[in-house]
């Protein structure tokens, strides 16, 4: 999954859960969903492909971990008890989402880590982070990579819902204020 996958998606769920629980009153904060769900590649991209690239070699690393998202939530929920904030809460629940999207229990050297050993497994694709950058643009918009490129149809889909919902709402709140 890439970029519209990991933002779209995470957003419909957030969504989805708004309505189905709304009671709860969970926000849907589109900047905020965004970086969360984008989180565990802005901290392992760069670590593992660029600063690491010859020991761990990897972008599935340490923000990809269940004891990252354990971490990252339990500081989430502090800082909403004492500061009664939810957008910690936001990103880390789109953190966590963005670990489920990539299917990351497939790895559980990865996921559990570092239960299994301190080790993280090398990715199979050797070469700079320019080639990497690449061949994952190339795939996301593939549809012969349909494990890619379906997910990221989805997600521009979703956000593309969300954007037409947001822009008529605020045309009704316009119409109410200015008849």
């Amino acid at each position: 999954m890439f970029i519209f996958g990991h933002i779209g998606i995470t957003l419909g769920i957030f969504y989805l859960l708004s309505r189905l629980f709304p009671g709860k009153n969970i926000p849907v904060d589109l900047k905020w969903i965004a970086f969360g769900a984008l989180l565990p590649d802005f901290i392992d991209k760069p670590l593992g492909r660029i600063i690491l690239a010859e020991t761990i070699g990897s972008g599935r690393i340490f923000a990809h971990t269940l004891i990252f998202a354990i971490f990252l939530g339990l500081a989430a929920y502090y800082v909403f008890q004492t500061k009664s904030w939810t957008t910690p809460l936001i990103i880390s629940g789109a953190s966590f989402c963005h670990v489920l999207e990539d299917q990351i229990w497939n790895s559980p050297v990865t996921f559990l880590w570092p239960l299994l050993g301190w080790e993280f497994p090398r990715d199979t694709f050797s070469g700079g982070f320019i080639e990497y950058l690449i061949r994952i643009l190339n795939r996301s918009y593939d549809p012969a990579y349909s494990g890619v490129f379906i997910p990221e149809i989805i997600g521009i889909g979703i956000i593309l819902l969300y954007a037409g919902s947001h822009i008529r709402s605020k045309m009704k709140e316009d119409h109410r204020i200015n008849p």
